[in-house]
Parts: C-alpha cells; structure tokens; sequence
C-alpha cells in the first residue's frame, strides 16, 4: 500500500515522497523490515523517537514521529503528527481496510463486568447462528476458534488485524472489551463502533490513571467518540451512568435495577442454582448468580435487542447462558461448595461476597482466600482486606500474582487496614497452593470457599516469573481428597 494511502485523513506533515510502497506497519523497531513504516510512539517507559536510527538500518522506508530526528536520512520519508498513537490507530484502520466498519462491533467498558458481558454476548449470538468474533481479557475468538491475548486491548495493530481477520471470516458481530488504558492510549482510534456499554465505575487502575477524575474521563472519551448511528447503553444506577453520556452523538439507552431505565430488573429470587429474574415484567430463569450477575445479564439482554435480535429469542437465551470462566464459577466436593471469582477490585470483592451472604444458611461459614497483585494500585491492598474480613468468617491472605514486589511487603500491606481484632479472624499464608489448601482443611461439610482475584488466569507470576497456576485445579485437588 503506498504511503499517502496509508496517512490519508491524518494530521501530518510530510518530509518526502508519499508513493513510496509501504507492506508492513511496526510500532516495535525490533520487528521492522524492509519496506515498513515505523512509528516512534512515547511509551510510558520507552521513547520510540530513540529507535528511529535503528529502525532505518533495518530497512523502514517511512517514519513516523512526534519530532523529527536531528538529521534526516536520504531516501526516507518522514511524517511528523501531533500524536503518534492517535495516528498509529488511523494508519492501522486504513492499512487493514477499516475492517471495523463492515461489521457490528459492539465494545462494553467500566469496571467490572466487561468479561461476562462480552463473552456471554458472544455465546448468545452463535447460539442465534452468527459468525461472531470475540475480544476479552480471557480469550479472543472468530467464532469458536481461539486466538491469544495480552491486554485487556489489543495495541492498535493487533485490533486491527484481528478484526480484519473477522471479516474475512465472515463475522457479522463482534463484542469487544474496551479498556480505560486503551481509550487513554489511542488503541482504538480510528474503529467505529456500533454500540457501546458502560457498567460501573469504582476504584481500580489509579497506578496508571492517579486519580478518579482521571479514570472516569478515560471512560468517557469512549463515549464520546461513538458516532452518530450508534447507540450508547449506560447502567443509571452507578452515578457516573449519566456522565459518560452528557456529550456523546450516539442514542442513549439506559438499563438497571433501581431507578426508572430503559431496561429494568427485578430479581425475585436468588439461588445458588441461579436467579428468578423480571426484565421489562417478563420473567425468566437464569443460571447466574447474584445481583451484579443481573446487572450483566440485563446489559446483555438489551445490548442483543438494539443489536437486532428480537425480545423473544433474547429472554430465551437469556435463559440458557452459563457463567463465564472464573466468574463465580463453582467447585465442590466433600459436601464443600468453592467458588472461584475474578474479583480483584474492591467493589467486586464487596458484590461476590455480599451475594454469597444473601444465599448461604447461617450455619455455612465463608471462609475466603485473597490477595492483591504487585505492581499495581497499591491503595486498594488494605481495603480489600477490610472487604474480606468484614464479609467473611474467616480469612486467608495470600498471593495473588506478586510480579516484581515481594509478596511479603503486599501481605503487609493488606494487613494494615485491620484492626487487632480483625487480624484474629486472618491467616497469612504467602504460597497460594498452600492458602487454598489451608481453606479447605478448615472448611467443614456444607460451608463455602471463595478464592476471589485470578478466576480464569493459568498462570501465577512470581519475581517477574510466569508459572502455571489454576485456583479451579486446585480447589478441584483439594476438594478430592
């Protein structure tokens, strides 16, 4: 593809000759190649404008930059932008043939629920039939083949590419998690979405984002940037519901439990089996659990019908939607019931275990395995285990993935926010094999295990280290015995 193809409609000015064929874009100079565009972004760690040089040694016909290197070398063009990740995305939706735009992409953003969301979405439209794509933090799909993931995101790039894949395949849906870090980051510049979602907002990222105003307003450049013909589906119980709105062109919609929505619920009745649910005064059986879960479950439900699918068909799936993995997700064995959560927010700790409370019988103990990962926002450590105390009989603190801090100093951490008396319910344990073990050697018949912050993840990390770890194998093993 020639160069002025692949800059067309971005702010740029241009040192060279714009017909030069470009057959590769590279952000990561190491992956550069005769004939590719390299773009120098500014990274949170590494300035890209170093690897120009290098770059061009390997064969990068075009650049693209913040600022222009101090010489400029013969024979390479050179196009200077405002924001080389904002033009990073619109390259890459030009480079792939706005595969965005041939298909229904619909991309749900907050806190918490992103994952069950989209996934279940995903689940519902292939059960109508459809050729479907998938982006989440557990897996991406077409249809149910499974590619690998990283980011909760994929780089501009990689969206790009896999959508163009999607395509290509067929897709006439996708359901996509969008991440606050991405819209922050410009990854999803340039893809046009059908339909968004937003579900909450609570305190979660402030390592990267620092404050609260900040995380929220990432959310909402997300909304802000939907187009005209698409439609915007907010959660007006959380109060940054209405927010995330207030300047978007999209149709607004709204959904929720507790105030007046477009689409309302009312949980009858609430079960470990699953929920008796009213959305909109039609009632149904659902097979998840717990009020969040009818809070998904509702965003669901409405996401499918602004998407095209008929009221009927949508309660009628609806119905026969399984909880995806590691969310809520169950164990049992000698007469133990473990539960397995992603949980590693604040709020979604609070949800998990205010609805385990909401079910179990008074003679069930809860007895609740947690930690909080390293390398990350440090501020939410003791009011988890403050959460998890308050909610729970008794407590095991442990690792969740400690990375490159010392799992001891996070444990410290956690301990501060209780009190003497509440570090009388806790045991620390800092081998999660091993806290999880401890948990069901107390746990007595018909009392309830939560292991809460990995849920679906195989891997534990431990000094930088990735090793294979699976809370539901554990549990499994332990349950066994």
């Amino acid at each position: 593809m020639k160069l002025r193809d692949i800059i067309k409609g971005i702010e740029a000015e241009v040192s060279g000759p714009t017909d030069v064929e470009v057959n590769d874009l590279q952000f990561d100079s190491r992956r550069v190649g005769k004939g590719t565009l390299f773009v120098a972004q500014r990274g949170t760690k590494v300035d890209g404008h170093t690897f120009i040089g290098g770059a061009i040694e390997s064969g990068a016909v075009a650049i693209v930059c913040e600022e222009l290197p101090a010489s400029t070398t013969d024979g390479v063009s050179y196009v200077k932008v405002p924001d080389s990740s904002r033009a990073l995305g619109l390259m890459a939706a030009n480079y792939y043939g706005h595969p965005s735009e041939q298909l229904k992409l619909v991309g749900i953003t907050g806190t918490n629920g992103k994952t069950t969301t989209v996934t279940l979405l995903h689940r519902m439209f292939r059960m109508m039939g459809y050729h479907v794509g998938l982006v989440s933090t557990i897996v991406n799909k077409i249809d149910e083949e499974e590619l690998a993931t990283g980011h909760t995101t994929p780089d501009a790039l990689e969206l790009n590419q896999l959508l163009r894949r999607m395509v290509d395949a067929g897709c006439q849906y996708a359901f996509m998690e969008v991440s606050s870090h991405a819209v922050v980051q410009h990854r999803i510049a340039g893809v046009r979405f059908a339909g968004a979602i937003f579900s909450n907002i609570t305190h979660d990222h402030l390592d990267f984002h620092k404050t609260m105003a900040n995380y929220i307003a990432a959310k909402k450049g997300f909304f802000d940037s939907l187009p005209k013909d698409a439609w915007a589906l907010v959660n007006v119980d959380d109060k940054n519901g209405r927010v995330m709105v207030q300047n978007t062109q999209a149709k607004v919609y709204t959904y929720g439990l507790q105030h007046q929505a477009d689409y309302h619920c009312r949980v009858i009745e609430d079960t470990f089996e699953g929920m008796h649910l009213s959305i909109n005064g039609r009632e149904l059986w659902c097979r998840l659990v717990g009020r969040f879960n009818a809070y998904n479950l509702t965003a669901i439900y409405a996401a499918a019908v602004l998407s095209g699918i008929g009221d009927d068909d949508a309660l009628r799936l609806l119905s026969l939607l399984e909880a995806a993995p590691g969310r809520f997700q169950y164990v049992s064995g000698r007469g133990i019931t473990a539960i397995v959560d992603y949980a590693h927010t604040p709020d979604a700790l609070q949800n998990v275990i205010e609805t385990i409370d909401q079910i179990r019988r008074s003679s069930q103990l809860l007895i609740t395995v947690v930690g909080c990962g390293g390398d990350r926002d440090r501020t939410k450590r003791p009011e988890m285990a403050k959460i998890a105390v308050e909610g729970s009989d008794k407590v095991v603190l442990t690792s969740d993935n400690p990375r490159t801090e010392s799992p001891d100093a996070i444990l410290d951490e956690m301990e501060a926010g209780l009190s003497a008396e509440q570090l009388s319910h806790v045991v620390r344990i800092t081998d999660r094999r091993q806290a999880i073990r401890t948990a069901c050697m107390m746990a007595r018949e018909g009392d309830i295990v939560l292991v809460a912050g990995k849920g679906h993840e195989k891997y534990q990390e431990v000094n930088g280290v990735r090793s294979h770890f699976d809370d539901v194998e554990e549990l499994e093993k332990e349950l066994a015995n």
